[in-house]
């Protein structure tokens, strides 16, 4: 027998038999050699690419290693892909902490964690890109990238990828609205850098302002810190900002702790409006009490060095204010690169680019996007009205009973989540219902198309945009990992609802939205959530709830146990104010 054939009969017979790969040692007649089998190295790993080289591996391209591109490269276990990472960061930040990380109560390097480290132990090779994306050829299928690192390492390298499948995860931007002088002189807090940045500002305003030669009015202004936008973000660092400077700052730097002032701008009547009524009531009394001054329906217009000009919308009025710092944290906008790659596949007229409930590009089966940089384009029913009613209608008959209706009730509510809330809101039990009660006859049980559009009729009010946040992202990649993960599996056996315009169901359930609640952290360890089920909890209980659920959402057992350290520090010893 050859070697060659010996091997591939023992390959088999410890592929049929796994016992005998704890530890076999066979000794070949001819060659005189030995052949080890271990579970160091079993087969499938050490031989299987070098037979196997022929079959060529779908090559999926992630764009970024935020929430939604980190969630997605987390839960891929399919090993028969070949996956390449393009960001410009090599690592993945935990965002929420970022206000923490602007003040010292968590340091920087305890909120990221090096993508390399995540994949590490991944059944597939992962390549990462430290590169922008310069641009995205969706005919050729190709990826334009620009290498990130400084130029004095031999110069800027620019470069292609290839793929198969392009998961796009690039995030979004900061919106200025065009205002002027807000990139030039605005704060933003995006990425750890921005954190970093914000956190050596507020110490050299101190620090500036207790030089003998600065006037008393200049030191005013320099200690004036503006936060525009009254969302969870800019909401939260102010508060972490007047903690930072009562609790530690004024211990420091007795002698200009009266000097500062923290004032909040918001162009909408009332701060937090994503969030229950009483958590928004409480954090503006909190924030009048604390001496946080905020101002509301105010929108900047204008920002030069010094100062920002302001217009309140009740009376017309300008204002100008005079301010050491401000940091700009008033909603999200496209990328440039986005926005041109929306342009080449026709969605001008949107805001980020728009997928179908399967995160696709709509009109690009092998191109998704998820997280900040898209919004998912949900159908409406009433587009659909005839299809659904016809699949209904088995007999073909031009009417439904409630019993051919039940039958797809469920597919229907899985494709078009709107029927789904409507049915909550209207507090009836199923669909049947509302068919009843518009009928005002509960014994007639016959249905015809003009019944069936008025009872649907209200139904696609109820579609809402998820927002664009954390929680969105890091389900959306979950969702999708999945989704490869079984390609092959439901390519033969569909699980998704019935395709209403077609026959047959879609090979995978649509993406749905589950939310868990969200935290504002208002300062004082004081913090309020709104979680599922209408649930407020506002006061210091939450705030340990916000703890445990923050260290718990961390991405790793090292940066879980780095941020918990620094919390313990914080309270031991206080923040540390060091420029550093």
């Amino acid at each position: 027998m050859s070697g060659y054939r010996f091997y591939q009969r023992a390959s088999r017979t410890f592929h049929d038999y796994p016992s005998l790969s704890k530890l076999a040692l066979l000794c070949t007649v001819s060659g005189g050699g030995l052949l080890t089998f271990s579970d160091a190295r079993p087969f499938h790993g050490a031989y299987a690419d070098a037979i196997h080289t022929n079959q060529k591996k779908k090559r999926v391209v992630v764009l970024g290693t935020g929430w939604a591109g980190t969630s997605f490269l987390k839960n891929l276990k399919d090993s028969s892909y070949e996956v390449q990472v393009v960001s410009p960061r090599n690592y993945f930040a935990f965002t929420p902490l970022l206000p923490s990380v602007t003040n010292g109560t968590v340091e920087a390097r305890s909120v990221v964690e090096p993508i390399r480290s995540i994949v590490r132990k991944k059944p597939f090779d992962v390549q990462l890109r430290e590169a922008e994306c310069l641009k995205i050829d969706a005919v050729n299928k190709k990826v334009y990238c620009r290498s990130t690192q400084d130029t004095n390492l031999g110069g800027e390298v620019e470069f292609t990828v290839d793929y198969d499948y392009l998961v796009i995860a690039m995030g979004a931007r900061s919106n200025t609205f065009n205002t002027p002088g807000v990139e030039e002189n605005c704060h933003f807090l995006k990425e750890v850098e921005d954190a970093q940045r914000i956190r050596r500002t507020i110490i050299d305003c101190f620090e500036r302002a207790t030089l003998p030669a600065i006037s008393e009015e200049e030191r005013k202004r320099i200690l004036h810190f503006v936060v525009v936008g009254g969302g969870p973000t800019g909401v939260e660092f102010a508060a972490e900002l007047h903690d930072f400077v009562i609790d530690d700052l004024a211990k420091l730097y007795p002698t200009v702790k009266d000097h500062v002032k923290i004032t909040l701008l918001e162009a909408a009547d009332h701060i937090l409006n994503m969030f229950d009524k009483r958590i928004t009531a409480f954090a503006e009394e909190k924030f009048q009490r604390d001496g946080i001054d905020l101002k509301t329906g105010s929108m900047v217009v204008k920002v030069t060095d010094k100062a920002i000009s302001t217009k309140e919308r009740a009376t017309g009025e300008n204002r100008s204010i005079p301010y050491g710092m401000i940091v700009w944290s008033t909603g999200i906008g496209t990328r440039p690169v986005i926005m041109d790659f929306m342009k080449q596949i026709g969605q001008t007229n949107r805001r980020v680019l728009a997928t179908d409930e399967w995160l696709r590009v709509e009109g690009h089966d092998g191109i998704y996007a998820l997280g900040d940089c898209a919004t998912i384009n949900q159908r409406k029913i009433m587009e659909d009205i005839m299809a659904i009613f016809s699949k209904a209608d088995k007999n073909q008959s031009g009417t439904l009973t409630l019993a051919d209706f039940n039958d797809v009730i469920k597919d229907i509510c899985e494709r078009y989540p709107q029927v789904e809330i409507y049915l909550k809101k209207k507090q009836l039990k199923n669909f049947v219902d509302i068919l009843k009660n518009y009928q005002g006859n509960d014994q007639k049980e016959i249905i015809d198309i003009e019944l069936f559009k008025a009872a649907l009729s209200e139904v696609d009010a109820q579609m809402k945009s998820l927002p664009a946040t954390a929680q969105v992202a890091a389900q959306q990649g979950a969702y999708l990992a999945n989704c490869f993960n079984r390609m092959e599996e439901c390519e033969k056996n569909p699980e998704g609802p019935l395709r209403f315009r077609g026959s047959g169901h879609h090979r995978f359930r649509p993406f749905r939205y589950k939310h868990l609640g969200q935290f504002a952290p208002l300062g004082g360890e004081q913090t309020a959530a709104q979680l599922p089920g209408d649930w407020v909890s506002i006061g210091q209980s939450t705030q340990w709830l916000w703890y445990s659920v923050y260290a718990s959402k961390q991405v790793s057992w090292r940066t879980r146990a780095l941020v918990v350290s620094d919390w313990g520090r914080r309270f031991i010893f206080g923040r540390d104010s060091s420029r550093i």
